[in-house]
């Protein structure tokens, strides 16, 4: 019977599920086992959120999704936690106890006036900032003041890692450090009002952010009293923040060598107590440096008692059988081991690594390639590839080499510099790829929490932000599948920041790598942190391009999630539309809303309909359609037309009107302009409207003499009369399209290209006097005759050309437009016959009619 499986096993029948199981083998543990035709199911983690009144889906497959809470499904309140728990809590965020033979526990020296000083001003609810260089014993002295503090607020003492956090993350750490709310995170709102009530000190150690920032933790929490641990060049508070401030110090001589003496655990002989003042005055009494430099000494005390102590066969490494023998203690001449050097002693880390174990030094490679971060010890072995490589981190920690950091180790200050400089960066990139493919295959096994993943996400961006610079095939790759593993596990835990970071780091890797699948997976996670965050612009950029890359690739469920994410930041902001980007060389036109009164469209009344036209000298007029009309896309189409969206009889109707219009509009202006009947330039008469081909010998009025001048009854398609020898030139029209016309009687040809103006104005190539010798008679004399010919022609007043209107093909083509060919032919000529009549009749009322 298979041991990892509980159930009858025989001929291939299992359980039937009696007992909760689905009655499927359990996958094997080992990667090449083969599948024997069955694939292997893989379980996939989904987690749901509360984030204000969200409901965030944390889906690592398609991406998350995010709706609104529905009813019922709301959080309970956050509880405060009790004293107990608040213990257990901080137990569990301090450091592991490093594997190997306990540290030798050091005192405090020099520190008990900062030490009451610091205490007197927590206790009158002073907010305190500890300054002090790298290694001058911060951490050990906020350490005793929290001790000391426990009982001075209601909510105890809170503590807080700052190194690499934003205002943000420690609001939100103080948060889960007071309250219990298991898979809820407060909105921004919530959140500040949670915690205005919290009443605790708060201590915060290897804080890196000031000014302005600082101002707003502060003025966030007006109960708290803190205590920061920071650099000196780090940017000061405002003046309102109140903030008091304590610098730190190095040690004096004695104190600097009693520390000396507590490491080495011994007296310290004359050589030794010289070396160490030459070492005090160039280190400037930073306690960090002799607890490395006793470090040196114990190294040394070992050396001088075996020789072969730090060989390949160290105390961590059983000796094999076949080893040479371990030579006898040597005797009294050979025991003087040098001293280190003065440089050795101020920057011992490559000194002190070379004399550690094989495993040891592996780690300050991985260390040194993920920027400082040591991996959590039970990664070690998997990483440095010795079952005993989790004692490494003691040696480490032990030299002085390593400094805590929240719930993690890290290298201490002017380590890592060092470690460089002694060449334990050469292989940083294979190292980093090491870890990245281990993290990635780490965070994404069922049985890892995502409060373990959040522990390991120092070192998970680390690796991230190292692979993504290199050049070099395939780290790119690497840091694309570690950002997709971890992503969806710091989501869950609620560790956002770190998400964040994740997420940037793998979709700048996916673009350099080019893989836009992941590319459009990164946006979309994005988009949902932006909108569970509040950025909604933000949000609605990042949507929009995993939509349109997701899209492109025809992933169906990756845009659906992205689009029911992007109806909701619409929603939220305001019930607006989504603005969609304009395509490439559209215009936003300046459209004119005004209505000739009398036409057909303004009997319908509702909204106008917005359509694209171009810039002309005399913008197409657009008409609106009722409400109930559905819209559709206007079609491209050149010049000024605009196409009217809508039902197709509403269509039919406003161009039928349309049409009738332009066709009496043509009869009263031939009526209105008829010119002298002896006048061959009056008959040079053109429309809008393309006459056809057959339609010079039907007999009209245009091929014969006019009886006589056209009465004038004030129209404003007359004009002032011309002196012989003066010529005017015809205003354009503005439809923009030319429309050829028949040729004049005297052999020009008006219809050059350039449409025809006034009807009754001369011909514009002649350059003088009529044909007939004598100047055209008007009807009523002008006010002042002009004296001598003018040098600029005058400006006539065009009659309104008929505009262009679009109308509906009876086919159902909607894009087809009334033009001079079909049924306008035949209103033209009718138009044109009917003209006959009062440009022969004598009577000035009757042309006028």
């Amino acid at each position: 019977m298979d041991p990892t499986h509980q159930g009858p096993e025989e001929y291939g029948r299992h359980s039937d599920g009696a007992d909760g199981s689905d009655g499927r083998r359990r996958p094997s543990r080992e990667s090449g086992s083969a599948d024997f035709g069955q694939p292997t199911p893989q379980q996939v983690r989904i987690v749901q959120l509360t984030v204000g009144d969200l409901l965030l889906t944390v889906n690592p497959v398609d991406g998350s999704e995010v709706e609104t809470c529905p009813p019922g499904s709301q959080p309970d309140a956050p509880v405060r936690r009790t004293p107990a728990e608040r213990a257990d809590h901080e137990r569990a965020g301090a450091p592991p106890v490093p594997a190997g033979p306990p540290a030798p526990q050091l005192p405090l020296l020099e520190r008990h006036q900062e030490h009451e000083r610091l205490v007197g001003l927590l206790a009158r609810g002073r907010s305190v900032r500890l300054t002090g260089q790298a290694g001058s014993g911060r951490t050990a002295l906020l350490d005793a003041v929290a001790a000391d503090c426990t009982n001075l607020a209601p909510d105890g003492v809170v503590r807080l890692n700052g190194h690499r956090r934003t205002t943000a993350d420690l609001l939100y750490g103080l948060f889960d450090a007071v309250h219990r709310s298991p898979l809820h995170r407060p909105d921004p709102q919530e959140l500040l009002a949670l915690v205005r009530s919290i009443g605790a000190v708060v201590v915060i150690d290897d804080l890196e952010i000031g000014g302005a920032a600082l101002d707003e933790l502060l003025e966030a929490t007006p109960e708290c009293a803190f205590l920061l641990g920071t650099a000196p060049d780090l940017a000061a508070p405002g003046i309102d923040a109140h903030l008091e401030e304590v610098l730190l110090a190095g040690l004096g001589r004695s104190a600097s060598l009693e520390l000396l003496e507590k490491v080495v655990e011994r007296p310290l002989t004359e050589d030794e107590r010289n070396w160490a003042g030459d070492l005090w005055f160039e280190s400037e009494g930073l306690p960090l440096r002799f607890v490395q430099a006793g470090s040196l000494l114990r190294q040394r005390d070992r050396l001088n008692t075996d020789p072969e102590a730090f060989d390949e066969y160290d105390y961590f490494e059983p000796r094999p059988g076949d080893a040479p023998p371990v030579p006898e203690a040597p005797t009294a001449e050979t025991l003087d081991v040098p001293l280190p050097s003065l440089g050795e002693g101020a920057a011992p880390a490559v000194l002190l690594a070379s004399r550690l174990s094989e495993a040891a030094r592996e780690t300050l490679r991985f260390t040194v390639a993920l920027g400082g971060e040591v991996p959590h010890q039970a990664h070690l072995p998997a990483l440095v590839g010795d079952t005993h490589a989790d004692a490494a981190l003691g040696e480490l920690a032990g030299c002085g080499l390593l400094s805590p950091a929240g719930p993690r180790y890290r290298l201490a200050a002017g380590v890592l510099a060092q470690l460089e400089a002694g060449g334990y960066a050469e292989s940083a990139a294979t190292h980093a790829r090491t870890a990245a493919q281990h993290y990635a295959w780490w965070v994404s096994h069922p049985s890892v929490t995502p409060q373990r993943a959040v522990a390991e996400a120092d070192a998970i961006v680390a690796a991230m932000g190292r692979l993504i610079p290199d050049a070099e095939a395939g780290q790119a790759s690497a840091a694309v599948l570690l950002a997709r593993s971890a992503a969806p596990a710091l989501a869950a835990g609620i560790a956002w920041g770190a998400w964040e970071k994740a997420l940037r780091a793998g979709q700048e890797a996916a673009r350099i790598a080019g893989e836009v699948a992941e590319e459009a997976y990164f946006h979309h996670e994005l988009g949902i942190l932006a909108l569970c965050s509040g950025n909604l612009d933000r949000a609605r950029t990042e949507l929009e391009t995993s939509i349109s890359m997701r899209g492109a690739l025809a992933d169906k469920s990756g845009a659906v999630a992205g689009r029911r994410a992007l109806a909701l930041v619409a929603d939220r902001s305001g019930g607006l539309e989504t603005p969609v980007r304009s395509q490439v060389g559209d215009e936003v036109p300046a459209v004119r809303q005004d209505l000739l009164p009398g036409t057909p469209s303004a009997a319908f009344p509702g909204p106008p309909l917005f359509a694209r036209q171009t810039v002309e000298e005399d913008p197409t007029l657009i008409s609106s359609l009722p409400a109930t009309a559905p819209r559709s896309p206007a079609p491209k189409t050149g010049g000024g037309r605009a196409v009217l969206g809508g039902a197709r009889r509403n269509l039919a109707a406003a161009g039928a009107g349309a049409l009738l219009i332009a066709v009496l509009g043509t009869v009263v202006t031939l009526g209105l302009t008829a010119g002298d009947p002896e006048e061959p330039g009056s008959r040079n008469v053109t429309t809008e409207q393309s006459s056809p081909e057959d339609a010079t010998d039907d007999g009209s009025p245009a091929d014969e003499p006019d009886d006589g001048p056209a009465p004038d009854d004030g129209a404003p398609g007359n004009e002032a009369p011309t002196t012989p020898g003066s010529s005017e030139s015809a205003t354009p029209s503005t439809s923009g399209s030319p429309s050829p016309g028949p040729s004049s009687s005297d052999g020009s040809s008006p219809g050059t290209g350039e449409p025809s103006g006034d009807p009754t104005s001369d011909d514009p190539t002649s350059g003088g006097p009529s044909p007939s010798g004598k100047p055209t008679t008007p009807t009523k004399p002008p006010t002042t005759p002009p004296t001598t010919p003018p040098t600029t022609p005058p400006t006539e007043t065009p009659t309104t050309p008929p505009t262009e209107t679009p109308t509906e093909d009876p086919t159902g083509d909607p894009d087809t437009t009334s033009s001079a060919s079909g049924p306008a032919e035949s209103a033209t000529a009718t138009a044109t016959a009917s003209a006959e009549a009062p440009a022969e009749s004598e009577d000035p009322t009757e042309a006028a009619a």
